[in-house]
């Protein structure tokens, strides 16, 4: 056999290994890429996750500003309602806003037959 033939045998030799290589990671391939329990499957159920998880967090935020708006109104009517209460309580304490009828007093019978 000469060199030519040798180097021929070989290259064929070195072809078939590369063919039934490039099967095998094919064959992996196509495993990893199957959308039902390989990687690519993985993928779209984290693509998916992530969309669930994105209007999760938008909702979330929606109802935190909401209830923020909320504390925020109950907060301005308590301060409101505080303040009527105080202007209550110093009308309370100032009494009554007309003077009172004054009234004639009425005289000891002692000192008026002594007088």
């Amino acid at each position: 056999m000469t060199i030519a033939q040798l180097l021929q045998v070989v290259l064929i030799a070195f072809t078939i290994g590369l063919s039934g290589f490039c099967f095998m990671l094919a064959r992996r391939l196509r495993k990893l890429n199957d959308l039902e329990t390989g990687l690519g499957g993985a993928i779209a159920v984290m693509t998916s996750e992530i969309g669930r998880l994105e209007k999760s967090i938008l909702l979330a935020k929606a109802e935190a500003t909401a209830a923020t708006q909320a504390l925020a109104d109950e907060i301005e009517r308590a301060k409101q309602e505080r303040a009527f209460w105080m202007l209550q309580q110093k009308f309370a304490e100032a009494g009554p806003s007309r003077p009172a009828r004054l009234q004639r007093r009425r005289r000891r019978e002692g000192t008026v037959a002594n007088a």
